[in-house]
């Protein structure tokens, strides 16, 4: 038995089992008890609001009711009488709608403290106290008949990553509700030079999925002071299962942050596009004074040989998704997302910390209800997790967990430089020897032929088993965004050459196998200031300027012709692994800096033939040899025209300098 298991926080863990009507003392962890059905932990009906707390080590606990969300005393308190499965129960027969609570936990002789439980479904300001609601008046009108737009498959996919204060804060955005849920369902919305911005400008775009940012409640924002004006991406989390209060109109309120988001999810349904939510599992605000902490002291984190925290996150804690009432909990989480709020997708933050196994579960779980709903992550950790690497959900495993996907930090950095060094160029700023990670990443991170992996940045091995399961981008909101990144990895560069290298890099990301995933506000140029780590930076900052979709016109309408590209020829989105190793071809080049390959034959039933593209990353025109023939342009010297922009024959053909060439016979 590890030590870990007898340790909590430097105390050795003798827990006594006080809800049983047997003591018995829990020599470990492992040993808790697992509760049965769902961890539910308010039942409301007009006649009665049951309770529940899942607390196998506790002496007693009691719920304290209120008649406010965040002032005042307990007008009661209810002591909750132990049941099975180290559960606590309580009943209190009247009608509590309107009402408030928290739990707190007595263990050896010690309050814990007051929480809103660890499975909270409405709550006050500020997320202190858990809410009596009935959550059928939470819906928007039409909600049953909301329904998630088709998807294919992933390969179909196209990812937009959006921060709601980014998206519709500033005063170009034409947007009434600025920086909340409700700004995703204004129709009519525009710049002030009357281009369309908010909901329209998506569907214009043709994304197909919003990847939020953090919209659970997270602590890092005092929702009674939202006047100051406070930013943060949200990767605090504090009530998993409760919509964030700062992103609704009125977070006092509990049943309307959660029907505005709703709200939200159903306009987007209807524009075409369904919704990815970022989760953040793998660690808590703080431990401490945690849901999790105050509750189950030392079960939800992973602990050191010492009885520290451990500290994969790099956040300060770890949480044990390995433990059986944490898989429970994330589980039953996703499930509760996609039912009650019929969300479509859930990047995981940091998921190397979880295990296999747990992913794999959800992966199971997810697709029993719907096995389109999309499931991707970061395949790393910000430090080493407490866990055995071998079974963690690291990038490198991606191949043990089939239907999940994992971003691509080889192609991003092949293209633009290391996540270390702002300054250090790759293949965009003419650094030579970067075009094998490049090709590994447009191959979908699995076995080709003629990718050489032990040349490959970080991965001395192909991971993915398909394409759909690696994530194609070159930046996100973690990081500079491509233009800051641009500008500081090639100083002096001119704003011509800017456009061009940003055209160039989105050229990869979506003819890439992978599903492509874009930064939202780089479709018109958006920059931070050169602000590496914006996650606290004012609006001043972190707000796209929709005059630029104007500015950079020409910009725009590339990357919506990248996506049309996209949509209408599955050759570049196969979704096969062994689709893409049949006809998906590397050419040779006369030079470095160029990467080139073909997609042959009416590759996945394409329309076209032999398609051919060319990324030129070199300051000079070049020479591509190309199979003899005669072909039409459809992307040539930064513009994007699928009818055709003249014809060109080989077996040789012009690529102009940093730019794009893609021509099909």
């Amino acid at each position: 038995m590890k030590l870990s298991n007898w340790i909590l926080l430097g105390t050795v863990l003798v827990a006594i089992a006080g809800c049983s009507s047997v003591k018995k003392e829990y020599r470990s962890y492992d040993s808790y008890p697992v509760r049965s059905g769902d961890l539910l932990e308010m039942e409301y009906t007009p006649q009665a609001t049951t309770f529940y707390l899942w607390s196998p080590t506790a002496d007693e606990v009691r719920v304290m009711l209120y008649d406010a969300g965040d002032k005042g005393h307990a007008y009661e308190t209810v002591h909750m009488e132990c049941s099975e499965d180290g559960t606590w129960k309580a009943k209190v027969e009247r009608n509590l709608l309107g009402k408030f609570y928290t739990f707190n936990v007595k263990i050896k002789d010690k309050w814990m403290g007051d929480t809103p439980g660890i499975n909270a479904r409405a709550v006050g300001v500020n997320g202190k106290r858990a809410a009596i609601i009935d959550m059928t008046k939470t819906d928007p009108m039409g909600w049953a008949e909301d329904r998630r737009p088709e998807l294919a498959s992933p390969a179909d996919a196209i990812i937009y990553e959006m921060h709601f204060r980014d998206f519709s804060i500033s005063n170009s955005s034409g947007i009434k509700h600025r920086g909340k849920f409700l700004a995703l369902t204004e129709k009519g919305t525009v710049s002030p030079e009357n281009l369309s911005t908010g909901i329209d400008h998506l569907k214009e775009l043709g994304v197909t999925h919003v990847h939020l940012l953090p919209s659970f409640d997270f602590a890092s924002i005092d929702e009674t002071k939202l006047r100051e004006n406070k930013y943060n991406w949200g990767y605090d989390p504090q009530n998993y299962n409760v919509p964030e209060g700062s992103y609704s109109t009125d977070p006092y309120n509990p049943v309307i942050r959660i029907r505005e988001f709703k709200q939200m999810v159903q306009a987007l349904h209807k524009a075409g596009i369904r919704v990815v939510m970022d989760v953040v599992y793998n660690h808590t605000f703080n431990a401490k004074e945690s849901n999790f902490e105050r509750t189950v002291p030392g079960y939800f984190y992973r602990l050191k040989q010492d009885g520290s925290l451990a500290d994969g996150s790099g956040c300060g804690n770890e949480t044990a998704s390995n433990r059986p009432m944490m898989r429970k909990f994330m589980v039953e989480s996703v499930l509760y997302w996609i039912k009650e709020y019929h969300v479509d997708g859930f990047r995981f933050d940091l998921m190397g910390i979880h295990d296999i196994e747990t992913m794999n579960e959800i992966r199971s779980a997810v697709s029993a209800v719907d096995p389109t709903i999309l499931i991707y992550g970061e395949g790393w950790a910000a430090q080493t997790p407490r866990y055995s690497a071998d079974s963690l959900a690291m990038k490198a495993n991606i191949h043990k967990m089939p239907g999940i996907a994992a971003f691509s930090d080889e192609l991003r950095d092949a293209l633009r430089g290391p996540f270390n060094d702002n300054h250090k160029g790759a293949f965009l700023a003419g650094y030579p020897g970067k075009e094998m990670s490049l090709k590994f990443g447009i191959a979908g991170a699995i076995r080709h032929p003629q990718v050489k992996n032990d040349s490959v940045n970080y991965s001395k091995a192909p991971w993915a088993m398909e394409p759909s399961q690696m994530i194609s981008y070159v930046s996100c909101h973690d990081d500079m965004c491509l233009v800051d990144r641009l500008r500081a990895s090639i100083p002096g560069i001119k704003q011509e050459e800017l456009i061009d290298l940003d055209k160039l890099a989105q050229t990869a990301v979506f003819t890439s196998q992978g599903i492509p995933f874009i930064y939202a506000g780089e479709e018109v140029m958006r920059d931070k200031k050169g602000v590496h780590n914006s996650f606290q930076s004012p609006d001043s900052i972190n707000a796209i300027d929709w005059h630029r979709k104007a500015e950079h016109a020409d910009v725009f309408a590339y990357y919506k012709g990248l996506i049309l590209l996209r949509k209408l020829h599955p050759a570049f989105r196969m979704g096969s692994g062994d689709m893409v190793r049949k006809n998906l071809e590397f050419l040779p080049v006369s030079a470095r800096n160029i990467v080139a390959f073909r997609l042959k034959n009416y590759a996945n039933g394409d329309s076209w033939g032999d398609i051919i593209v060319v990324l030129n990353a070199r300051k000079e025109s070049i020479k591509q040899s190309v199979p003899d023939g005669k072909y039409v342009a459809v992307c040539r010297n930064g513009q994007i025209n699928l009818q055709g922009l003249g014809m060109m024959y080989g077996p040789e053909v012009a690529v102009p300098a940093q730019s794009a060439l893609i021509i099909y016979k």
